[in-house]
């Protein structure tokens, strides 16, 4: 079931049920109606630049984050409703060597055409059926069961795209100052994420509603409408 976008009253009336089932931290926000700036979300020290004319939101997570597991589907179909001057993309962070071939191992479901049918299996293999992907072999094996050619796939999983792009992600990174995950990246202004946005909320579904709307009230920070 697809999780509803949640516009500003949405969010305020969220925040109340929220208010009634535990203390607020943010209470003021539940009063005055707004994200507030610091608590909920951060602005960056300094504007990135954007590119492609549109106000692109950067979704940082890792494959082996069971939060991340448990956003995944509210941040999907929350991207499928999104207005056409917003983009989106996800960025796979590197911490450490497995991490790092699951970067690879995404960049190659991209190259390929295949991210968008396999980027829910890629966490499925790993949290409910246990597979182990710690090893380009083990990884190019699932590869092959998922359908995918192991030839076209290892080209690709060790093209210098995917070694230059390791580089281009840890930069975005760094540059939104993302330190956890998931985290969302806005306009090249803003950051959120559930346990910013979402801090207070009682179950992981309501604080992933909760970031989404900061998200979206941030996008209209961006575009000069709120």
């Amino acid at each position: 079931m697809k999780t509803p976008t949640l516009h500003r009253r949405d969010f305020n009336l969220g925040l109340a049920a929220v208010a009634g089932a535990a203390a607020l931290p943010g209470l003021a926000l539940a009063q005055a109606g707004q994200p507030v700036e610091g608590s909920h979300y951060l602005r960056l020290p300094q504007a990135l630049a954007s590119s492609g004319g549109k106000i692109e939101v950067l979704e940082f997570f890792l494959y082996t984050c069971p939060v991340c597991l448990a956003f995944d589907p509210q941040v999907t179909a929350w991207s499928k409703q999104l207005p056409a001057d917003v983009s989106f993309r996800r960025v796979h962070v590197g911490v450490g060597a497995m991490h790092k071939l699951h970067q690879r191992l995404m960049f190659a479901l991209e190259t390929l055409g295949q991210l968008e049918n396999l980027h829910g299996a890629v966490f499925k293999a790993l949290h409910v059926d246990r597979v182990d992907l710690s090893s380009e072999k083990a990884i190019t094996a699932q590869a092959v069961r998922w359908g995918l050619d192991a030839g076209k796939f290892s080209a690709a999983f060790n093209s210098f795209s995917a070694q230059a792009r390791l580089a281009q992600s840890a930069k975005l990174a760094a540059d939104y100052k993302a330190d956890g995950v998931p985290a969302l990246g806005i306009g090249g202004r803003f950051m959120t994420s559930p346990a910013m946005a979402g801090a207070s909320a009682p179950t992981p579904q309501a604080r992933g509603q909760m970031t989404l709307a900061v998200t979206d009230h941030l996008i209209r920070l961006v575009r000069g409408k709120a």
